[in-house]
């Protein structure tokens, strides 16, 4: 009987690797790739070029960081509005 590590020794790349990739442009929006993970369920959207060349590599770490900057940005936005209000 297999053992895990005797599995894994066996396996490809090609055997786990997802054949599909989804891919966005400079221009993309966070949200819109933001979107795309949730909705093709990946943690990974390859940049490219008109061309289709790889520019870059956005992460769902990069996303996820970029959300709660914006969402900080606006907390302390409130904070100050509603300080100054009073």
């Amino acid at each position: 009987m297999l053992g895990k590590l005797d599995v894994i020794e066996d396996l490809h790349v090609r055997d786990i690797m997802t054949v599909d990739v989804f891919t966005c442009t400079p221009d993309a929006t966070v949200a819109e790739v933001m979107s795309l993970m949730t909705a093709k369920r990946i943690r990974h959207v390859p940049v490219v070029d008109a061309q289709g060349d790889l520019l870059s590599l956005v992460s769902i770490g990069d996303v996820v960081k970029h959300h709660l900057d914006e969402i900080s940005f606006e907390n302390q936005a409130l904070k100050q509005y509603v300080a100054g209000s009073n």
